[in-house]
């Protein structure tokens, strides 16, 4: 019987799993998002890079 109470309290796997199902769908969100997130970090990094031209001039 304390074996099974000690089981039952024991959540040392409960994390991994959780990480690894959170990280699952992230891939899967990056994976389905992959040309929006594209487009966007390139418009971001060009619009750095031409506002800091401006301020270098």
């Amino acid at each position: 019987m304390k074996e099974v109470k000690n089981f039952l309290v024991e959540e040392d796997g409960v994390g991994v799993v959780e990480i690894i199902l959170i990280l699952v769908v992230l891939i899967g969100l990056v994976i389905v998002f992959k040309s929006q997130l594209t487009s966007l970090v390139t418009n971001i990094f060009s619009k750095i890079t031409s506002d800091s031209n401006k301020i270098i001039k």
